[in-house]
């Protein structure tokens, strides 16, 4: 692959899901560092003392920052929820050009459990939350861009996409360590958010809207930290929440994204391919001498 310039993001607004935490809060303080105007989106509105982070908490450091944000408290299970969140960006900022589909179901007794044992409530949950409002979320954005003149589309997806680039992909682990990977409904949703960028390209690109699949890998993040401290997983296989952050940025501002849409990416990867730096703000003081 290329590596392409960068366009400046000064005054372009994006939305991103799932950013009170995590990848998500990594990415929206980039983007702000940009110059972008950024519209946050969770359910985490109150501290919870089982997992840090609230949307609250993220405004605030884009704030300190000197830059443009709102949050916006939101259930992507709810459709009335989805439609808020756009025409809160629309009020506030004007438009969308940027869309992250971030967020995604991980959290609570879904997460481990055996196919046999998925209830069609779980199952359905995943499918609403992975697919079901990154796809409802598209269709409200895509007219605002089209009339913007384009926009970009970043949809953050799992290992169990097409990304290994061989005649197979790795066989499918059950469990690392007493980390069970026994996600069936967060697989299998993943890979229809996957085909859905694939399905949606061509259309897209006759609109001027890029739409681009990422696969952060095992990302260092809160929940990651916790499944360490309680599964006795090994952190040093886990990358920086910077990394993925790095990548969606890099997608969602680079010059020509036409020989990336529809296709699917590994953020750790492409990021060294291509030759991409960290921002320096996100490279640990030890490697900055």
């Amino acid at each position: 692959m290329e590596r392409h310039r960068e366009q400046d993001l000064t005054g372009r607004v994006v939305i991103i899901t799932g950013a009170s935490r995590g990848v998500g809060k990594q990415a929206a303080i980039g983007f702000a560092r940009r110059g972008a105007k950024v519209v946050l989106a969770a359910r985490t509105v109150e501290a919870d003392a089982s997992l840090p982070g609230t949307i609250g908490e993220t405004l605030q450091e884009i704030e300190m920052l000197g830059g443009q944000a709102i949050a916006v408290a939101t259930d992507l299970a709810e459709e009335a929820d989805l439609k808020r969140l756009v025409a809160e960006a629309v009020d506030r900022f004007g438009g969308v050009d940027i869309l992250v589909n971030n967020a995604a179901a991980t959290t609570g007794d879904i997460w481990g459990k055996p196919f046999m044992a998925l209830t069609r409530e779980e199952w359905l949950y995943q499918f609403a939350v992975n697919v079901h409002a990154p796809f409802t979320l598209t269709q409200l954005c895509v007219p605002i861009m089209e009339k913007r003149g384009g926009g970009r589309i970043i949809s953050l997806s799992t290992g169990s996409g097409e990304v290994f680039r061989q005649a197979e992909e790795p066989p499918k682990l059950g469990a690392v360590g007493q980390f069970s990977l026994a996600v069936p409904g967060y697989y299998s949703s993943k890979r229809a958010l996957d085909r859905f960028g694939n399905c949606m390209a061509a259309e897209f690109y006759a609109k001027n809207i890029a739409i681009i699949g990422l696969h952060p890998g095992l990302v260092a993040t809160e929940l990651v930290a916790i499944r360490v401290r309680e599964k006795g997983l090994d952190p040093s296989v886990a990358v920086p929440m910077a990394v993925p952050a790095r990548m969606i940025i890099y997608f969602s501002a680079c010059e020509d994204p036409w020989e990336y849409t529809g296709r699917l990416f590994w953020a750790e990867r492409e990021m060294e391919a291509m030759g991409i730096e960290l921002d320096s703000e996100d490279v640990p003081e030890a490697a900055q001498t």
